[in-house]
This record gives C-alpha cells, structure tokens and sequence, in this order.
C-alpha cells in the first residue's frame, strides 16, 4: 500500500464526513437553517478537515520515517555482520538489500536479509495505513457526534484554517532560515582556509587545487571580481535592451492598445516567460553567438564564439515577459481620476501618459526592473551555453566570460570533497550572490512602499 493511495482514501474520507456533517447540522433543524449558528457547510467542513488532519499527519510520519525506521531494523537484524563495517560499506550493503533480485547464483545469506526487509517494509506500511484511517474515522466520528445546532462551526473552522497557514507559513520561514545558515556555516569554513580579502579583492579565479602538494597547481585563486564582473556585464546588457522594450510594451497595451489587440499580444508575450531557460540557451548558442560572430566577421570584429554579448541579448529576451506583465500591472492600476484630470485640461494622450501615468507608477515600474535584474543575475543555462565559463576580468561583451551562477554549478558538479576549499568556495559565492539578490529586491520593496500611499 503507497503512501498516494492512503493520500487518496483520506480525501475520500474526508469527504464523505463533510457531507455527514452537512446533512446532520440539516437534520438537527430539520431543514430550518435560521435556528444554525453557521452555514450547513461549515459544518461540513470541520467534520471533514478535522477527520482529515490526524490521519494526514500520520501520513507525513510515514513518509519522513519510513526510511529510518527500515534501516535501524535492518541493522538490527543484521547484527555483528553490520558492526564490522565501515559507514559507506554499510550503506552499500543496505542497498543491496533494497535493491536485490533474483539471480542465478542467489546469496542465501543475502536472500534471509532481503526477506526480512520485504516483511517489515509490508508491516510498517500497513501499520501505518490503518493507523492513519483509523485515526481519521475517530477524528471525524468524534466531532461529528459534538456537532449540535449552537456551535459556532465557522469560527472554529476559521481557526483551523488559521493554524494551518502559520505552520505552513513557519516551514517556509524555517528553511529560509536553514538555507542561510547553511550557506553561512560552509563559507565560514572557506574563509577559515581563505583570506575573505582575496575573495573580495582578488581578480584570479582559479579554484583547481592538487590532491598533492607536489603536484602543478596546488594552491588555487580564490578571486571572485572577475565573476561579479562578469555576473554584472551580462546583467547589464540584458537590462539595457529588456528594460526599454519591456517597458514601452507595457505602456502601449495598457494605455494605447485597444481590447482586441491586447487580448492577442499580451498573452503571446507571457508565454516566452513559459519557456525553459535551457531552450533559450539552445537558441543562444546555435542561433546568436554564431550570428553575432558571423556579423563581427563581416564588419572586421574580432568576437568569440561564446561571448557576454549573446548570454545578454537572449538573457534580456527572457526576462522581457517580467518587466512587461508587472510594469503592465502597475501602470493599470494608476487611477482613472489622474488621467481625466489631465485630458480633461488639454493634455494629449501622450503628454498623459509622460507626465501623469509614469510620474504616478513609477515606484512600481522601478521595483519591476529591480526584480527582473535580479532574476538576470541568478540565470544560470542561458550564460552556461552562450558566455563559457572562462572567469575573464573584461568589460569588453565580445569576449567570453562566467558568472558566479556558472561557477557554483561547475564547483559542485561530480564527485566532490567537502573539506577543500576548491568546493567551499561555492558556498561562498552562493552567500555573496543570496546577499546581493537580497539587497535588489529589498531595495525595490522599500521603493514601492515608501511612494505607494502618495498617489493611492
């Protein structure tokens, strides 16, 4: 029995204690809903929720604990055999358990684990199930037996709806929380090896490092300006070109398109928000890069076939749908009283929107190229496919460079060891690129709020 199918019997379950709760608030009236404190259906839905939330933590339980509890009863019953062996050895040899099928030489000694691990699995797995069902049908029995005609039902469902959007809303916080620290933690450990001086201000990046002290390369460069400047080159020229065309295209079907063409161009535009970063990285690489080139070729340029200019043009193509929908948005809310005003004064429709309209969303029209700068900024495929990963301290778009986005994914692809400071400098970048991220979009919320109220 998998945990879906219980998933499943729960919400039938619940169910059908919501239309037991439904019809015997009916039936305690006798259908004259006035002599209620709530509505039938609230009611129904304490019934239902509250039979469904014990035997769904019951499910949560299973899924988080399965695992562990199967592996300490398989060390269990593996006895001396599992204390002979190392940590990585034991792990194998679970595994191997987990994962055996018949062969034509079968291990009897194996074949006795692996019967053991099906049985306890298939116990552990009905225990669960109808604890979780039974744990349900006591909930919803229960408060379906203390529903009477007084109870203020709505309120109490209310709470329970309240509760659980803080404890969904505190795992969130929680691993907000737990990926800060992590990130915190692993750099202090980078930086323990590294002078965080020469990670500031160091303009090498070279992290390989040698297994050998013997060996070429032993002590690596730690410098992480190339890749800022270049996370930063990138980010600019997609701006430069998404912000104005965002921007204009927001201002021409909010205020001049009519309903006909904006019911057509606005959705063909959000879907080049639908597709995949690596699609665009595909365009990038086998479409722009080698157009540019071809085209610097011709005017006697001389550009690399990865540079920071195709990452920026195909960048500032995705992040166009963001700066657009949102500039969009800001721009249709601006009251309607503003632009009569201004029209009814003399002003043409253009004078209207450049001196009213924007002056009016413009906090919002800046927190929108603030968010879609920091969307450009942690973009990791596009600049991948089309810039390299060749960490040059350049300013020059034509020539190949790496991002901080590249170079975490490079540092951390493959088999990797946690204690060198080649791997922790991951962390390291990702805690400077979480810290600039944040800086960007808490700057553009301090923006929207601080003149949200003046033209509200």
């Amino acid at each position: 029995m998998g945990t879906f199918s219980l998933f499943l019997i729960l919400i039938l379950l619940m169910i059908i204690f919501f239309v037991l709760g439904k019809n015997k608030s009916l039936l305690m009236v006798k259908g004259n809903i006035r002599n209620l404190h709530s509505r039938p259906v609230h009611y129904g839905y304490s019934v239902g929720i509250n039979s469904f939330i014990p035997g769904f933590c019951i499910l949560a339980i299973w899924m988080l604990s399965e695992g562990y509890i199967i592996d300490k009863l398989l060390i269990s019953h593996l006895g001396e055999k599992s204390a002979n062996l190392a940590s990585f050895e034991l792990t194998n040899l679970l595994n191997s358990i987990k994962e055996y099928f018949e062969s034509a030489n079968p291990n009897p000694e194996l074949l006795r684990h692996v019967e053991y691990y099906i049985t306890t699995s298939e116990r552990i797995a009905w225990t669960f199930f109808l604890s979780a069902i039974a744990a349900c049908c006591f909930s919803g029995f229960r408060t379906l037996n203390n529903i009477k005609p007084d109870i203020n039902s709505r309120n109490n469902l209310e709470f329970i709806i309240k509760i659980v959007l803080v404890i969904f809303s505190v795992i969130a916080v929680i691993t907000t929380i737990g990926i800060v620290f992590s990130l915190l933690f692993e750099s202090i450990r980078f930086f323990d090896q590294i002078s965080i001086t020469e990670f500031v201000f160091g303009t090498q990046w070279s992290p390989q490092t040698a297994i050998r002290i013997d060996q070429v390369g032993s002590s690596g460069a730690f410098g992480a300006v190339p890749l800022f400047l270049g996370t930063m080159l990138i980010t600019a020229i997609a701006m430069f070109i998404a912000g104005p065309i965002g921007l204009m295209s927001a201002i021409y079907m909010a205020e001049f398109a009519s309903d006909r063409i904006r019911n057509i161009a606005k959705p063909l535009l959000e879907i080049l928000a639908g597709i995949p970063t690596v699609v665009y990285g595909f365009i990038a690489a086998l479409v722009v890069a080698p157009f540019i080139r071809n085209v610097g070729e011709a005017i006697g340029l001389e550009i690399a076939s990865e540079s920071a200019l195709a990452a920026g043009i195909v960048m500032a193509a995705m992040i166009i749908p963001l700066i657009s929908s949102l500039s969009d948005d800001v721009i249709s809310v601006v009251p309607k009283s503003l632009r009569e005003g201004s029209l009814g004064l003399g002003a043409t429709k253009t004078e209207t929107t450049i001196k009213v309209i924007l002056p009016s969303a413009l906090p919002g029209i800046v927190g929108a190229l603030l968010l879609a700068t920091s969307r450009a900024i942690g973009e990791t495929m596009i600049v991948v496919m089309a810039a390299g990963m060749a960490a040059n301290l350049t300013i020059n778009p034509l020539e190949a460079v790496t991002t901080v986005t590249v170079q975490i994914v490079t540092l951390l692809t493959g088999d990797q060891e946690f204690a060198s400071a080649k791997t922790l400098s991951a962390f390291a970048l990702g805690l400077a690129l979480f810290i600039t991220t944040l800086a960007l979009n808490a700057f553009a919320l301090y923006i929207v709020r601080k003149y949200r109220e003046e033209y509200d």
